[in-house]
């Protein structure tokens, strides 16, 4: 329904940051509840976090709680995914998703399956 393009990823040192962003070239993203996930080798595609359409409510995965931040910029039309005090286990590559626009905040939950639009994603490195 609308593309989306991730960039921000690269290598980085255990316990330092990467801020990842999400832009949509020629629509606007403010009508859709968005999420981040993540694929590591061999792994199933995991759940990071999601924000609802204004930015007023946001859900995160345990695993990221505490250290990975989802915030939006209608105005810049731009998802982002602040990640601090990054682990080698957060070595994956992540991917930014829209839900359907008319879709309630929560009723997608954290299933990939109801994400309508995704990225093609960014790699992100964490050395030890």
């Amino acid at each position: 329904q609308v593309e989306l393009v991730e960039s921000g990823g690269g290598l980085v040192q255990a316990g330092g940051s990467l801020r990842l962003s999400c832009a949509a070239p020629g629509r606007i993203l403010s009508g859709y509840p968005m999420g981040w996930f993540r694929q590591a080798p061999e792994q199933a595609r995991e759940f990071l976090a999601r924000i609802s359409r204004s930015g007023s409510s946001t859900v995160y995965a345990d695993s990221v709680k505490g250290r990975f931040t989802i915030a939006r910029d209608n105005a810049r039309n731009t998802v982002y995914l602040q990640m601090n005090s990054l682990k080698p286990e957060d070595t994956a590559v992540y991917y930014c998703a829209a839900a359907r626009l008319l879709a309630s905040f929560g009723s997608i939950g954290n299933d990939p399956l109801n994400y309508a639009s995704w990225g093609q994603g960014t790699q992100v490195f964490v050395s030890s």
